[in-house]
């Protein structure tokens, strides 16, 4: 006499239906039609962001150039007048490095410097994402004038 467990009957696992699988798509579809944008142009408010800081940093250190040297430097001396002591007139008589090294703004160009500044009394500025000047949207230029 043999005892046999009792059978038990497997369903096979049930799939999703096509109907289900489409409504996911479209609720995919839906989601990504308003997250993407939002989430695309992040990128490029926190390189306007980096870019007003980096100009911050830039004209703290300049103030603390004229603090040292009793003047800007000139336009021609530039920015590098922050790492190197400059060789052209007027040499600085209390010079030190103000920066380790000259940043480039988040699009890898180099910063601008006017001495005399048109809207102070020297400016920094970068030309934005098209690296060109004047611009809107991102491709604005950003400057020490501005808030």
């Amino acid at each position: 006499m043999s005892l046999s467990a009792p059978r038990r009957h497997r369903h096979a696992p049930r799939g999703f239906t096509l109907i289900e699988v489409m409504i996911v798509i479209v609720i995919l579809g839906v989601l990504a039609a308003l997250v993407v944008p939002r989430v695309m142009s992040r990128p490029d408010e926190a390189r306007v962001v980096a870019a007003r800081q980096d100009i911050a940093s830039l004209m703290q250190a300049l103030k603390l150039y004229k603090l040292d040297n009793r003047r800007y430097p000139t336009t021609e001396q530039g920015l590098g007048a922050l790492v190197a002591r400059p060789a052209s007139a007027p040499v600085p008589d209390n010079w030190k490095p103000y920066v380790e090294r000259l940043p480039t703004d988040p699009w890898g160009n180099a910063y601008q410097y006017l001495n005399p500044g048109i809207n102070g009394e020297v400016d920094v500025m970068s030309l934005g994402a098209d690296g060109r000047s004047g611009g809107e949207g991102f491709d604005a230029d950003i400057g020490s004038w501005q808030p």
